[in-house]
């Protein structure tokens, strides 16, 4: 019996091997054919390219005309439909089955995101082409040879083809009826003045945001001896005539334009549900960015009930502190205090960025504690460039290049330190910095088990969903010493709960900027100048701030899972890195592979 038994058993392990050797030789076969196909889309876009640090197409700028978008839509399709006759999904590894639907997930998606292609707002003050072409021209196209600033120069030129593809998008936009608020082109025409303001376009004055980067490189290459004083004296020129020739007449015809439509826009408007088919598109908004098929009902309601939990830890931390006074007063006390802000001066500034780098700094130090996977990627705090740079605008991080040689970066908008608190300083570090954006977003772009293009993924929910969760586990790694810091990180998240239900508010209930700005002023300490940049941004980016607080419950709610599951035998590490180890995917597809993990840990504990 015990022969037969070992007999059986042995057979069993060999089956299995077999088993693995086949999902292993599929596994490759698939995670090849997968890096052919992301390369081949990559190379459509001269930009990401850009972005990941590559100079294949380096003078060249998107085609963002919408035949473009509807060519690359019909090669995801037959992708996507070659990909299903080649591969038998049963027959791959449950890694690489996610792979497979991750890549039909994201052609799903996009096919359905075109019948709505004439509803995002193209220009408007949070993310317009407007001011994106150039930042992406500063701070993106490295310039380390003649031919990389001959490719900048030609990248100047296009970008008024760029642009005018644009401008023809937004007409046709408004001849549908669907026209932003007043406010978000009053913006653009502003920042777009400020972009063809000063030199070269003016004898006088200060160089241009676009003319002074281009010296800047220029010079560099001269110092480096990479040129000579003739050459740069040739680029200086061939840069000013771009800018005058191809940058600035674009840039003009779109300001006239936008004047031309301020009396056709909203003073108090309500959100995109007054648009043609605009409830069908801010459910196509909701879905994209929660990953859920959520209403916006449901989202609302989620959002209410999380105020209301919160605001019962903010008034914990008011006992604590001794303040005599209700939740209302507390605010009104953090807003004003001088304590919590640094002064409106370049100092103050200064010191914002310090003590953010110092809090980062201390937090790092303890990652391996709670991480098996860490970042490579070095991570800096700078302030917005002062072209688009706004008032209370909401900090954001950039992420540096998958070989690190462009640092990920964490950006604050500094030009209004009233609107910037002390108070919750720390915990935005923490969502844009480590333990969250540069951390989830540097790990997934080193990542090298998985096919290319899950490395550069992200899942608004999934990645704001990390960063909010980041706050709070920062406050289990030993972070918020101040107990009003820890406030501030109470203020970020219920920021995010009132996100909820201020986005359906305005999306999906018909209020106005007026009853949105009133609902955060009862509930936030935010300053009044962020709460307005904060409303402002969710008129014109629908659904989009949704992602936050049901990415952020979902981790939790899976983490309490599998502390319930496994007990003493939990292993933060294992989970942290379960959940970073795959890069982004929607909230469904994470649930499964963190439900795999935890079946694997108690297979293992059993054996």
């Amino acid at each position: 019996m015990r022969k037969f038994t070992f007999i059986f058993l042995t057979a069993m392990v060999c089956l299995g091997l077999q088993e693995a050797f086949a999902f292993q030789g599929k596994d490759a076969e698939l995670n090849n054919w997968l890096d052919e196909q992301y390369e081949e889309q990559l190379m459509m876009s001269p930009l990401q390219l850009t972005a990941q640090g590559r100079k294949e197409r380096y003078d060249e700028i998107d085609d963002l005309s919408e035949e473009a978008e509807e060519k690359e839509l019909k090669w995801m399709e037959n992708s996507v439909r070659e990909m299903e006759s080649k591969f038998n999904k049963d027959e791959l590894s449950p890694e690489a089955q996610v792979s497979y639907e991750l890549w039909k997930y994201q052609y799903e998606m996009a096919k359905e995101n075109a019948e709505f292609r004439r509803h995002p707002y193209v220009f408007e003050q949070m993310r317009g082409s407007h001011t994106f072409l150039p930042n992406i021209l500063i701070n993106y196209h490295k310039v380390e040879s003649l031919s990389d600033m001959e490719a900048l120069i030609s990248r100047i030129r296009e970008s008024g083809r760029a642009l005018s593809q644009l401008l023809e998008r937004a007409i046709m936009q408004a001849d549908m009826g669907i026209r932003p608020p007043k406010f978000a082109y009053e913006t653009v025409i502003k920042e777009a003045k400020g972009l063809i303001s000063g030199q070269p376009f003016e004898e006088n004055g200060e160089d241009s945001p676009l003319y002074k980067d281009a010296l800047g490189k220029i010079e560099a290459l001269e110092e480096k001896g990479k040129i000579d004083s003739d050459k740069a004296e040739e680029l200086r020129e061939q840069t000013a005539a771009a800018l005058k020739e191809d940058f600035k007449p674009v840039y003009e015809e779109v300001i006239a334009w936008l004047e031309t439509e301020l009396p056709n826009l909203e003073e108090k408007p309500t959100g995109v549900s007054r648009h043609p088919n605009g409830e069908a598109f801010y459910q196509n908004r909701l879905r994209a960015a929660t990953t859920t098929d959520l209403t916006a009902d449901e989202i609302h309601q989620i959002g209410l009930d999380e105020v209301a939990r919160i605001k019962e830890e903010m008034k914990q931390i008011m006992e604590d502190v001794e303040f005599d006074g209700d939740l209302q007063e507390f605010f009104e006390f953090i807003n004003t205090d001088e304590q919590f802000f640094f002064p409106n001066t370049d100092e103050g500034r200064q010191g914002y960025i310090d003590e953010s780098k110092a809090y980062l700094d201390e937090l790092t130090k303890k990652l391996p504690d709670y991480f098996g996977i860490l970042p490579k990627a070095e991570l800096e705090v700078k302030r917005v460039e002062p072209f688009r740079e706004q008032d209370g605008a909401p900090q954001h991080y950039s992420k540096g290049t998958p070989d690190g040689k462009r640092p990920g970066t964490y950006y604050a908008h500094l030009s209004d330190m009233s609107a910037m608190p002390k108070s919750t300083m720390e915990g935005v570090a923490y969502h844009e910095g480590n333990p969250g954006h540069h951390m989830q977003i540097s790990i997934a772009q080193e990542l090298e088990d998985i096919p290319k293009f899950r490395t550069q993924m992200g899942f608004n929910a999934y990645v704001e969903g990390w960063a909010l969760y980041s706050e709070i586990l920062a406050k289990e790694m030993g972070g918020y010493e101040n107990p009003y810091y820890d406030f501030g990180r109470l203020v970020n998240e219920i920021w995010r709960a009132i996100r909820l239900v201020v986005d359906t508010g305005l999306h999906s209930k018909g209020w106005t900027e007026e009853q949105a700005i009133e609902y955060f002023k009862e509930n936030s300490s935010i300053s009044d100048g962020a709460i307005k940049a904060e409303v402002r941004r969710y008129m014109v980016i629908p659904g989009q701030a949704t992602g936050y607080k049901i990415g952020m419950l979902k981790i939790q709610e899976l983490r309490s899972m599998a502390e319930e599951e496994l007990g003493d035998d939990f292993d933060i590490k294992g989970f942290h890195d379960t959940v970073l180890g795959g890069g982004a995917m929607p909230l469904d597809m994470l649930e499964r592979e963190v439900k795999r993990w935890v079946e694997e840990k108690k297979s293992a504990l059993h054996e």
